[in-house]
């Protein structure tokens, strides 16, 4: 059965286009904030949107997206109202991909039958859980596919053609390539390595890649999307945030035009990679990881 996600990058490629998949933290700065923030993500430019679930012991994730969940946590927000949140998002546009990403302790407790549940009735479309190798398929993967929701893995430098498939073997929806080994959020991607890479994944699947880490602005949005699928970008926008809010850490009116005007921006470059500028439309170190995963 087709997801969201699958018909959002199939007319994508009909139109000869990257994706661009942005990554905000829900409930940051707080619940109401992050709402509009998402709502106006597809206007700005945005394909696919990934939110991150608030979690108190992330290991993947730079200090950026770290105080990202700290702030949201702060605020309150849980992954009920994560869920809530995706529904009011649902309420006005029922087109955009959604993604949770995050880490597997939250959606346990929570219990994973209610879960899947919820978030199939709230209007996701797709998982990406960083701790949770292919080893363990049978805890979260497979019955999230089961229930209609794609499970997004990542592969990393270190993920080699022996391993990969093992990666690729239950992974639906893109696959999400981690450009570096460093944290989120890091040093720039090597250009030529990441395009080596995505090649040689597109040698085991057919599914989507999509880029992520060191994109922080349009060229680098414009250089992953000649030869990628999509081009993720999280912590840029995380930075916009933060450096829009007020000295009691609160969000201000600058701080919803501060993530989509960058958005607006990245969506530029991705739109203008292969030739075809046009205007924006609705449409924690990982050394671990990738021992993890590779």
């Amino acid at each position: 059965m087709s997801t969201r996600i699958d018909d959002r990058f199939a007319a994508l490629k009909a139109e000869g286009r990257a994706a661009l998949v942005t990554f905000v933290m829900a409930g940051d700065p707080d619940p109401e904030t992050s709402l509009a923030i998402v709502r106006g993500l597809p206007a700005a430019g945005a394909d696919v949107i990934e939110i991150g679930i608030p979690f108190t012991d992330p290991m993947a994730d730079g200090p950026a997206i770290q105080a990202a969940g700290l702030r949201a946590l702060r605020a309150g927000m849980t992954l009920k109202k994560t869920l809530k949140l995706v529904a009011d998002f649902r309420a006005g546009d029922d087109a955009t991909p959604i993604v949770l990403m995050g880490y597997y302790n939250p959606i346990y407790v929570y219990g994973v039958g209610k879960f899947l549940v919820d978030a199939g009735a709230a209007g996701v479309d797709g998982l990406i859980v960083v701790d949770l190798p292919p080893e363990e398929d049978q805890e979260l993967c497979i019955p999230a596919r089961d229930a209609g929701l794609n499970f997004i893995r990542l592969a990393t430098p270190t993920t080699d053609d022996k391993r990969l498939p093992k990666v690729l073997e239950n992974t639906s929806g893109f696959v999400y390539y981690v450009s570096l080994t460093g944290i989120t959020g890091a040093a720039l991607a090597d250009y030529a390595g990441v395009s080596a890479a995505v090649k040689r994944i597109k040698g085991h699947t057919g599914l989507p890649i999509a880029v992520g880490f060191g994109v922080k602005n349009a060229e680098n949005a414009a250089e992953i999307a000649r030869n990628a699928d999509g081009v993720v970008v999280g912590s840029a926008l995380v930075d916009a945030l933060k450096a829009s809010l007020g000295a009691d850490g609160k969000g201000t009116e600058k701080t919803i035009e501060a993530v989509t005007s960058l958005v607006a921006s990245i969506a530029a470059g991705v739109r203008g990679a292969r030739g075809a500028a046009g205007p924006a439309k609705n449409g924690g170190a990982f050394s671990w990881l990738t021992r993890l995963w590779a």
